[in-house]
């Protein structure tokens, strides 16, 4: 394995501290991390890339560790004033830095940051703000971080991953919400279990659909709501879909058999925002 320039020390900020090896306790903490695509159980998660750790910094995230790769020493010395006092900062060999992250051509900064807990009770209590957007069945990091950025951008509530959701912390799905999944309120339940404690609390629920249902610009997309989106092709199951208020349907070419979940959403919480704002 190559070794660190040994000049390293002298050049980077007092803060950096250099490590080699691959069997350090903090490089296995953020591989296992980013690996597990979940909080730890102290709450930490993995991030990786110069406009994620932006994000997490603008939003306020409290930073763990924070590592760059050995040719990336000139963003810590940019980054560690923003980023804190508290959080360690270590500088590692490229080739260490390359097998402990996921993406294909790292741009050398990662950290292991504290994400915030909120309680169903949190998204409840803002449903007068925005809908509540349930997500069942969604498998594609992606459109799942696409879903949140514009659960943000339109104003929701927050954002309920049902049973069989991927990771809101899944890499590229943190890379796709653009700091999103930092600040809205994201959490975890069973669908089933949602839909008595949403009737309690006053909300309309609404399942969407690719084929059948009453058209969007139609639909009333007002007033405290639970919006259930389902994954590409299968949508919703029916006995999930049997237990809610309404059925809203996009309309689009019969050519197309469905849309991407991630646009669908986006086209839905657009209509309620669009309809809230008139």
């Amino acid at each position: 394995m190559p070794k660190l320039d040994s000049s390293y020390e002298t050049r980077a900020s007092n803060r950096l501290r250099p490590i080699e090896g691959k069997s350090n306790r903090l490089v296995k903490e953020l591989r296992k991390a980013f690996a597990a695509s979940e909080p730890t159980d102290d709450g930490l998660i993995a991030i990786e890339g110069l406009r994620v750790l932006e994000e997490a910094i603008r939003s306020g995230l409290r930073f763990h560790v924070v590592f760059f790769s050995a040719s990336a020493e000139a963003k810590a010395e940019r980054l560690l004033p923003q980023i804190g006092a508290h959080a360690e900062a270590i500088i590692i060999p490229d080739k260490l830095f390359s097998s402990a992250v996921q993406t294909e051509t790292p741009q050398g900064i990662a950290a292991l940051v504290r994400i915030r807990n909120f309680p169903l009770r949190d998204i409840l209590a803002r449903a007068e703000v925005g809908p509540v957007l349930v997500i069942s069945g969604l498998q594609d990091p992606g459109n799942l971080g696409t879903i949140i950025r514009s659960a943000e951008a339109f104003g929701s509530a927050g954002v309920v991953l049902a049973e069989g959701t991927v990771s809101a912390y899944n890499s590229k799905a943190v890379r796709a919400s653009a700091g999103s999944v930092f600040r809205l309120p994201v959490v975890k339940a069973k669908a089933g279990d949602l839909v008595g404690e949403f009737r309690e609390h006053g909300l309309r629920l609404v399942a969407t659909s690719s084929h059948r249902g009453t058209p969007l610009n139609q639909a009333a997309m007002t007033g405290p709501t639970a919006i259930f989106i389902g994954a590409e092709g299968a949508g919703l199951r029916h006995e999930l879909i049997s237990k809610l208020d309404e059925v809203v349907a996009i309309p689009h070419s019969e050519k197309v058999e469905s849309l991407n979940a991630g646009v669908a959403a986006s086209i839905v919480l657009y209509e309620f925002w669009r309809q809230k704002k008139a």
